[in-house]
């Protein structure tokens, strides 16, 4: 039982204070993200002049590199606390923003864009980690659908105020997102001060990084559990980085309209699709969320009006909600207390499909031209249709575990 008190208000869920300034620095920083990182690949197409498959080589450097920081964040934060690692990499972070506004040449976007990934996938694991420290475990569920509720209010702001912004064109909005990332590592200094010392995400391993590696990897479940998300997570890239050149140029309202509909379907549709998936177990509704990933990215090329796009979306979304949410939650309940930060930071390795599928879309745009919509996402489904299997045999292996342990 937590000994820290609690923000407790009749029209509030009663979170720990640490919960409620995280998921408020998430809605804040997120809404600073998605102004500018969504726009990036047609602010390199379109006034970098840039080819597609270098575009896609520079966005998905963000996710090759953190694929590897975010095993490294989150078994660092174990050893040394939560609060030191968010720190660093939040201020780094802002200096990113910064530095975009200056960068020139395709290399240095190569390089800003892999420090970007760096950043996040140190502090993302790490922050989920310390949502899991200071709440109770029957309360996570509700913490971890509140801080994808926050995500995807970002999601949907983010997105309309870039485009007014010109965020293909200004550099405004990367100053403005600098900005919101330096006011968030303020915050999470404060909160270190208030309530560091008072809670479980003070606390440190002695386990070391070899040891670490060793346990998480001799786990079947979460074993396939990363393979199977590695192909959900190269489903889910391309709503960032195909999508957006596909759509780009004179479609980038219905792109930016399209990623509006995502984040409010999420809104919308997050806490009773949650509610229906409690009644099967959570790895059946990551096989469901992962067919409904590809379907949806198909009909992003099948359609070409904006209606059976839309239609396309929110089945796109329900699957995303499906992953993302339930996959953060069945994290918490695999990993041992002592090892939370080292597992959140290893299911990491997952998003080694977001690089991959950033590269595999802009490839396939090359290679196929942007007329050839329903090949080049009747492959991107297909791809993404692979996490299935493995995710059934994780639920095959989690089975035979609680049947051993029954007998």
């Amino acid at each position: 039982m937590l000994k820290t008190s609690v923000i407790h208000r009749k029209w509030l869920p009663p979170f720990h204070p640490v919960s409620w300034g995280v998921i408020m620095g998430t809605l804040l920083s997120r809404t600073g993200f998605f102004m500018t990182i969504p726009f990036l690949g047609i602010y390199l197409g379109e006034v970098k002049g840039l080819d597609p498959t270098t575009i896609g080589a520079i966005l998905g450097v963000s996710f090759l590199v953190g694929t590897f920081s975010s095993f490294f964040g989150g078994a660092l934060s174990d050893r040394i606390g939560r609060y030191p690692v968010m720190i660093f990499s939040i201020f780094l972070w802002s200096l990113v923003f910064l530095a975009f506004t200056l960068a020139d040449s395709a290399w240095s976007f190569l390089i800003l864009n892999a420090v970007n990934g760096f950043c996040r996938n140190v502090f993302e694991p790490t922050a989920r980690a310390l949502l899991t420290d200071v709440t109770r475990e029957e309360e996570r569920v509700s913490v971890f659908n509140a801080r994808y509720f926050a995500i995807n209010i970002g999601g949907a702001a983010g997105p309309l105020l870039g485009l007014q912004l010109g965020s293909s064109v200004s550099e405004l909005p990367f100053h403005i997102c600098a900005s919101i990332y330096a006011l968030y590592g303020v915050a999470i200094i404060a909160l270190m001060l208030r309530y560091g010392r008072n809670s479980r995400a003070g606390s440190k391993t002695s386990v070391d990084l070899k040891s670490s590696m060793k346990v998480i990897f001799s786990d079947k479940v979460f074993r396939y559990f990363l393979i199977g998300n590695l192909f959900v997570m190269a489903g889910f890239s391309h709503l960032e980085t195909t999508l957006s050149q596909y759509l780009g140029g004179n479609r980038i309202g219905t792109y930016s309209y399209l990623f509006f509909i995502n984040a409010a379907s999420v809104l919308l549709l997050q806490y009773p699709i949650i509610a229906l998936a409690k009644r099967v177990t959570a790895l059946t509704a990551l096989k469901i969320g992962s067919i409904l990933f590809g379907l949806g990215l198909f009909g992003f090329g099948y359609f070409t009006e904006l209606p059976g796009l839309i239609v396309s979306m929110v089945i796109f979304t329900i699957g995303e909600i499906l992953c993302m949410v339930i996959g953060d939650v069945v994290i918490g309940e695999i990993a041992p207390e002592q090892l939370r930060g080292t597992y959140y930071g290893a299911s990491g390795f997952s998003f080694l499909g977001q690089s991959f599928g950033a590269w595999i879309g802009g490839y396939l745009l090359s290679s196929f031209g942007l007329g050839q919509g329903p090949l080049i996402f009747g492959i991107l489904m297909c791809l993404t249709f692979f996490a299935y299997p493995f995710f059934q045999l994780g639920q095959s292996s989690h089975n035979r575990q609680n049947t051993t342990l029954a007998g």
